[in-house]
């Protein structure tokens, strides 16, 4: 593969990683919805190491506001109430010891607003690693220039693509922040 190619297709590669990245950590924030993807972020103690919760539990949305976990066994069920507890979601579990029923509180003004901050610094860090990743692809090619692979021409115009592709990724990153703080700020 042309070294030049193998650049473009690193970067492309990584920067959707970066977007993929944000959209899952920004699935685990809480809207005034239900979801299963809520509990994404919550690993439990599973004898001695720690899994994601939905290894270990079923997670189903009956209706918009609630949100039950049926553990696969019996023994887990305060591990899990213990897990999402301390996560920094609010939410408290309501166990009957087989069942766990998470009901969802509406979410005040405060919180909402709260929770647009966090995600604006969530895509934030997204934007920086995307940035990174242009600043580390423009290297790449400066020393394919120095070493005289390719063109100062060339150089310039790959520079330009490479920035074309940052541009295009921080688009979309703009896009998905705008839909979340949509769906935050819902009532």
């Amino acid at each position: 593969m042309d070294p030049v190619e193998a650049i473009f297709e690193e970067t492309e590669n990584h920067m959707k990683r970066s977007i993929d990245l944000a959209e899952s950590e920004l699935a685990s924030i809480r809207t005034g919805k239900a979801s299963p993807t809520l509990l994404d972020s919550i690993k439990v103690d599973y004898y001695g190491s720690m899994v994601p919760l939905k290894q270990v539990a079923n997670i189903a949305v009956p209706d918009p506001k609630l949100i039950t976990v049926q553990p696969w066994e019996k023994p887990m069920v305060a591990e899990i109430v213990k897990a999402i507890q301390a996560s920094k979601l609010g939410l408290n579990p309501l166990s009957d010891g087989n069942f766990i029923r998470i009901p969802l509180p509406p979410l005040t003004e405060e919180r909402r607003q709260e929770l647009v901050k966090t995600v604006k610094q969530m895509v934030e860090n997204s934007k920086v690693a995307i940035r990174n990743v242009r600043r580390e692809a423009n290297e790449k090619l400066k020393k394919l220039e120095k070493s005289h692979d390719i063109s100062e021409d060339e150089f310039h115009r790959y520079h330009k693509e490479i920035q074309e592709i940052t541009d295009k990724s921080i688009t979309e990153l703009d896009k998905v922040t705008e839909l979340k703080e949509k769906e935050i700020l819902e009532f």
